[in-house]
């Protein structure tokens, strides 16, 4: 199977997307390692940590091969885009339309997660070539504004990214989303100690959650 296809199939089939977005690159590896030790299966590494690109090129080397797809965030522009892709990003996200960043991603193929929060820019990254709409941000709105969104979006696939819980992620995927991004109920979960195996049961917690409201 093609890349690309891999990817996409990885991410539908999990049904969430691990945004990891943290102080520092060692905290960052840690946390992914952790999570993905809990069965996360496509994480996102934002380009607001330090070193990420170096996180993203470690990650995919090692997790890659065991069908773990490590993308990039926070993604702003062609340059960052195309560093990424060499470092061997299996998808890219945005946190608004980037023509550029789809642009270079659909030249070599990898998939992308654009946001988008109004209908109007949501169709307009659907019509920018993005595979997968990134709801952002979701805590103003939240479930109902997506329910709302989605009523004559039907066919467009959106990620929601914040405000997701295992508490409330049944009614994001009863509201119609694809698949769903989250960040601090798995990421922040080492805090109260430092002891980062409470990620990897706060990762099976939630994706125990995400399976049980897709069935």
């Amino acid at each position: 199977m093609h890349k690309k296809l891999r990817t996409l199939k990885t991410i539908d089939q999990s049904g969430a997307v691990l945004i990891v977005r943290l102080e520092s690159a060692e905290l960052a590896e840690q946390v992914a390692e952790a999570a993905i030790a809990g069965g996360f299966r496509a994480l996102e590494i934002t380009l607001s940590i330090p070193g990420a690109v170096d996180v993203i090129r470690q990650l995919s080397a090692k997790h890659g091969p065991n069908g773990v797809a490590i993308g990039a965030g926070t993604v702003l522009d062609e340059h960052s885009a195309y560093e990424c892709i060499r470092a061997g990003a299996d998808f890219l996200v945005s946190p608004q339309l980037n023509p550029a960043m789809i642009r270079t991603a659909n030249r070599y193929q990898v998939p992308t997660i654009s946001g988008a929060y109004t209908p109007t820019e949501l169709v307009e990254s659907a019509e920018a070539g993005a595979d997968i709409l990134k709801l952002f941000p979701t805590e103003a709105g939240g479930i109902p504004y997506a329910k709302s969104v989605l009523a004559p979006l039907a066919h467009l696939p959106i990620m929601p990214a914040g405000g997701v819980t295992p508490g409330n992620v049944a009614e994001w995927f009863a509201a119609g989303v694809t698949c769903v991004g989250v960040g601090s109920a798995v990421t922040k979960a080492w805090q109260p100690d430092g002891d980062f195996s409470r990620v990897t049961e706060a990762a099976r917690e939630f994706l125990s959650a995400v399976a049980e409201a897709r069935q």
